[in-house]
């Protein structure tokens, strides 16, 4: 079913919204929510809260492109269980490991997470990925906002292992020049 009738289903306010987005985008949301929690079960209740909560906004939302509107709520809620699960103790998924390299921009354990919730850093590397070759802008992105393996990104891109880690190398090392610029304390 195309993605403007599902929404219009949920406008509708039709149950069957909610099976058509489980069928069409179920794996993919199951996906974006394992790489960050690298768990199951809480992958499948953040998928099932996402589904709750597209639900509870459209109306009045109407997202034009529903595929990344699903997506941002799976990523959020999988943040938050993350965040939530890990103040006890660290996981080791790959939301984990895409912090820990982005360690290597900026300075404190904590405080990387605390700095990727900031405008203005948000706006500083959206405007250096706006700079960089669409390559490397999308393997910034797979691995760092949606968590995904460098196996997965090297075959989604069609590029080798090797590859995808040296361009997530340069592209890290290079957005940390360009922040140290801009004047982030790194």
């Amino acid at each position: 079913m195309e993605d403007e009738k599902i929404v219009a289903l949920y406008w509708e306010r039709n149950e069957e919204a909610i099976h058509e987005t489980e069928m069409k985008y179920g794996a993919y949301l199951t996906k974006i929510a394992h790489n960050i929690l690298n768990d199951m079960e809480d992958s499948r209740e953040c998928v099932n809260d996402t589904y709750f909560k597209a639900w509870q906004a459209m109306p009045p939302d109407r997202p034009n492109r529903l595929l990344l509107y699903l997506g941002k709520i799976t990523r959020d809620l999988s943040i938050d269980v993350y965040r939530k699960k890990t103040r006890i103790k660290r996981g080791q998924g790959e939301y984990a490991r895409s912090l820990d390299e982005l360690g290597e921009c900026l300075t404190g354990g904590n405080a990387v997470e605390e700095a990727v919730d900031s405008h203005l850093l948000a706006d500083a590397i959206g405007t250096y990925l706006r700079g960089v070759k669409p390559e490397a802008r999308i393997t910034f992105i797979g691995r760092y906002y949606f968590a995904d393996a460098v196996h997965d990104i090297a075959v989604y891109c069609g590029m080798s292992d090797s590859k995808v880690k040296s361009l997530l190398y340069r592209t890290r090392k290079g957005l940390k020049t360009y922040l140290k610029k801009e004047g982030f304390d790194i």
